[in-house]
């Protein structure tokens, strides 16, 4: 099983791609609506300092996915600014979803047929 997760969300650069979107917007849902509250209504600002690195670490992480995805796979300027404007809104990753879904399946299917 481990394997197969392993093939399906990291087996090619549109999966990859797709699943560090996810995990960055929802470390940012997690920091906006649960380590903010903790920091400022239950004095606890230790929450965002670990939820604020660890969505910082994948928000790099997904800029230097995107990089990669304009030079190495050639895509167009607007599809990367596309997903870096969705990874600054609460939300914008997981509606962006549906479109990274697409091209991760479009990756996969020629991957098979290879």
């Amino acid at each position: 099983m481990r394997s197969t997760i392993g093939k399906t969300h990291f087996g090619t650069p549109a999966s990859h791609l797709r699943s560090i979107a996810l995990l960055e917007g929802l470390s940012y849902l997690v920091l906006l609506f649960i380590a903010m509250p903790l920091k400022y209504v239950g004095d606890m600002p230790l929450a965002v300092r670990i939820v604020g690195s660890a969505h910082g670490a994948l928000f790099v992480w997904l800029g230097l996915l995107v990089l990669r995805g304009l030079v190495s796979r050639r895509r167009p300027t607007s599809w990367a600014a596309r997903i870096m404007a969705a990874s600054l809104l609460p939300f914008g990753t997981l509606v962006l979803d549906r479109k990274l879904r697409g091209e991760a399946d479009a990756a996969r299917r020629a991957l098979k047929s290879v």
